[in-house]
């Protein structure tokens, strides 16, 4: 009896230590409401890399913890500081908004676990507020619509009408837009996060009578905006550039009434390398959808950390020696170059993607043309971290 019992101890020893051994992540991300589609692009993106790589990072079997932020920036709080306090995570992967970002950073990080975004990446974190536990996947905000103002100068674009949800994203883009564009700002519109009746804003396009309007309305905003523009009869006189207003999360319910609208991207389904190629094919087959920017970054953030991990020997607890296996960027991103800035923001390249149907059937966009290339964000200069 007693053998047994010792057999049994050391059996419930060695599966605690099994267990404790997992690498613990959680993913923060948009689950519920008009946004979700855009939090389970996120959450399939990682999820397939997982799936990918054997449910293995770094060689260490994966617990993978999903929360939904509800958009709302006091429950993200709230599951970030379990996520770190109970759940004793090794990473923080999300958010995708950037009221959501700035929320968590702090209980995240101050925690010294690894915060990883996918999406979010505000002016204010890329600069003064760099932090040396934080790392982007994406972008700088600015920066794809940095690439529609680029585009609309060089275009002939002479006046804009600019629009975008009224919180920390939506001002970096329509600075960004305006950094680059030298004509005439027609109006400046700022809109509720979560507004889906655009019949005042859309009076005031027609009345401003711009050459183009550049609409910064993701997930939910973006799909009612893009239709009710189009039963306007803008479509037909106003050109569309947008940022994460028309792309692989909004176009499955969009659909023709996004067909040929200009959006600004670090990416394209149809970016011609193998590694991409087999993502798109695999989520395809996988999710029966084509994969939007938010599901690739964050397949990008998973091989993120499965190359860190690989060069610690999947240890976690020397947090110096994590963040600097992190910052080499030692993986092959779907986008193809890919390297980190000082402030832990990408430097990359940037594209003018247009909407297209495919073969079958599906939407995706496409790459139009390349607008920048090895591009770094402008608020680098102003981070401390060298």
């Amino acid at each position: 009896m007693k053998k047994l019992m010792l057999v049994a101890a050391l059996g419930l020893i060695a599966t605690q230590a099994a267990a404790q051994d997992k690498l613990k992540i959680g993913i923060l991300t948009t689950l519920s409401g008009p946004p979700a589609a855009l939090g389970v692009q996120q959450r399939n993106g990682f999820q397939l890399a997982l799936k990918t790589l054997g449910n293995k990072l770094g060689g260490r079997e994966v617990e993978l913890i999903v929360q939904d932020d509800e958009l709302k920036p006091d429950v993200a709080v709230g599951k970030a500081k379990a996520f770190v306090e109970r759940d004793k995570v090794d990473f923080v992967v999300g958010p995708i908004f950037s009221n959501i970002l700035i929320a968590m950073m702090k209980p995240v990080t101050d925690s010294g676990v690894v915060l990883i975004s996918p999406n979010a990446g505000t002016s204010n974190f890329a600069g003064k507020d760099c932090n040396a536990s934080f790392f982007v996947t994406s972008y700088q905000n600015d920066q794809n619509a940095e690439t529609m103002g680029k585009y609309a100068q060089d275009n002939g674009v002479k006046k804009a009408f600019l629009i975008a949800p009224n919180y920390q994203a939506g001002k970096d883009e329509l600075a960004g837009f305006k950094r680059d564009f030298k004509g005439q700002i027609a109006d400046e519109v700022y809109v509720p996060l979560g507004q889906l009746d655009y019949s005042a804003e859309l009076t005031k396009i027609a009345a401003a009578s711009p050459d183009a309007i550049f609409a910064f309305l993701p997930g939910g905003m973006g799909v009612n905006f893009v239709k009710q523009f189009r039963q306007a009869g803008l479509a037909d006189k106003v050109k569309f550039l947008s940022a994460f207003t028309v792309d692989e999360s909004t176009l499955p319910a969009q659909q023709d009434a996004a067909l040929g609208f200009l959006g600004g991207a670090n990416w394209a389904p149809n970016l011609d390398n193998p590694q991409n190629k087999a993502f798109v094919e695999a989520y395809l087959k996988e999710y029966n959808a084509v994969p939007a920017s938010y599901a690739f970054q964050a397949y990008d953030a998973a091989l993120l950390i499965d190359s860190a991990l690989k060069a610690t020997g999947g240890k976690t607890d020397n947090k110096d020696a994590l963040r600097a296996a992190i910052k080499k960027a030692d993986f092959k991103s779907l986008r193809g170059k890919f390297k980190f800035n000082t402030n832990h923001y990408p430097i990359q390249d940037f594209y003018v993607v247009k909407v297209a149907k495919r073969s079958d059937g599906k939407y995706q966009t496409e790459i139009v043309q390349k607008v920048f290339s090895d591009y770094a964000d402008p608020y680098a200069k102003d981070c401390p971290m060298k």
